[in-house]
């Protein structure tokens, strides 16, 4: 390690950094920046991201031709690497988190120890934010104890969004849910017909900044026919299982609660579940939950994990009350491309010349008197004038206007009096 961080050092100063898409030259490399981070990841997490790499080196040449044009994996594999002088300094993997590519997300940033992690780390953020155009949001999700990466996306205009904990279920525990009969009468599978009652179950479960981060529509609760095959030869491979279901409500015609649950058929991680249910339907949760533990008992024995955000007390208050077991505290955070990143020079208002900002409002030409005027010829000044009575006339005399006040109803009046 000391060798590298001595090799690091040794490059010339004056070269610069190459911002670059990854090519299959760079998989060691990435593989070498995996392994220096399997110390800040579970084993669940290690052992996803050798997998990962495992399908990255059999697919790469796949997934790059994939990548020319559009198709729905165009961009299942996006990433850029930092190269200085031959050598591998970082990599950073995106992906669009919505169908209209609106949202993209971060999905890691991968740093060389001895290099300047917050330069790089820069240059490839601000790199994918101006080579994405079609971006307006982009958005990620870091651990609260990573204290390195929430500096570094601070400072690239990042900010917090919502707070999400991850929770485990352990297999007694979920042997001892699947013993109660779920109360859920109106529990249908889901499918492309339901896709508009899903979207409106997922837009009146979270808050307004989260929903406009989000920006998700109908059709990210649809699967196409692709996306059907493409999901049946992923959970071959993978040897698992995705059962999912909503609870319908028919006197409001809408979804109250939805799940969604990956099961493992090999035994060896544990089950994941996706859970949404509309805030004012609470007591879904132990009826989901129980129904969730029934679904997992035809599986090997494991526990089942799933997530709560900060907008959600009375899910963890429920978890909480149940025994399960806190696994780990992230934090989303977001960022607007409009948001305008704190790199610009001070300037001072003094050395401003306002002439010349202000160019817009200075006279064409030199001003010339005009003929207005207050004084009426040949009569004294206003205040050498006596006060006119009521009956007599104000008149008001200018250029291009004139305007008469005169009392003449009163004088009607007067008349009408004699």
């Amino acid at each position: 390690m000391a060798a590298r961080i001595k090799m690091t050092s040794l490059l010339p100063r004056n070269l610069s950094v190459l911002i670059r898409p990854v090519q299959y030259r760079d998989l060691d490399g990435i593989e070498r920046l995996n392994q220096e981070s399997f110390a800040a990841l579970t084993p669940q997490g290690a052992r996803f991201v050798i997998s990962q790499m495992q399908q990255l080196r059999r697919w790469y040449g796949l997934l790059k031709f994939l990548s020319w044009f559009p198709n729905p994996l165009q961009y299942r594999f996006c990433a850029y690497v930092a190269e200085q002088g031959r050598m591998l300094l970082g990599m950073i993997q995106v992906s669009p988190f919505n169908r209209t590519r609106t949202t993209w997300r971060i999905d890691r940033v991968m740093l060389e120890r001895g290099a300047d992690k917050q330069g790089i780390g820069s240059q490839l953020l601000r790199h994918c934010f101006e080579s994405i155009l079609e971006a307006r949001t982009w958005l990620l999700e870091v651990n609260v104890n990573d204290i390195e990466a929430l500096a570094l996306y601070r400072q690239n205009g990042f900010q917090r969004l919502a707070e999400m904990t991850y929770w485990e279920i352990e297999p007694e525990l979920l042997a001892e849910l699947a013993q109660g009969e779920p109360d859920l009468p109106n529990l249908l599978p889901v499918s492309n017909a339901d896709a508009q009652l899903l979207y409106q179950l997922d837009t009146a479960s979270m808050p307004p900044l989260v929903r406009q981060v989000f920006d998700r529509n109908t059709r990210d609760f649809k699967t196409s026919l692709f996306g059907v095959l493409t999901d049946a030869v992923k959970q071959w491979l993978t040897k698992t299982e995705v059962v999912s279901g909503y609870v319908f409500e028919p006197q409001r015609k809408a979804a109250i609660g939805h799940f969604q649950v990956q099961l493992d058929r090999k035994g060896g991680a544990p089950h994941a579940a996706i859970l949404t249910v509309h805030p004012a339907y609470t007591w879904l949760y132990p009826e989901l939950l129980s129904q969730l533990a029934r679904i997992a008992q035809d599986f090997p024995q494991q526990g089942l994990q799933l997530a709560s955000s900060d907008y959600q007390p009375e899910r963890e208050e429920y978890l909480e009350r149940i025994g399960a077991k806190r696994i780990e505290h992230t934090l989303i955070m977001s960022r607007s491309v409009w948001h305008k990143l704190r790199e610009s020079k001070f300037v001072s208002l003094e050395g401003i010349q306002w002439s010349e900002m202000l160019q817009g409002l200075q006279p064409a030409r030199k001003p010339i008197p005009g003929g207005m005027s207050w004084v009426q010829p040949g009569k004294s000044p206003s205040s050498e004038r006596s006060v006119p009575a009521k009956s007599e006339p104000l008149n008001f005399s200018g250029n291009n206007s004139s305007m008469e006040a005169s009392s003449q109803p009163e004088s009607a009046d007067a008349q009408q009096e004699n």
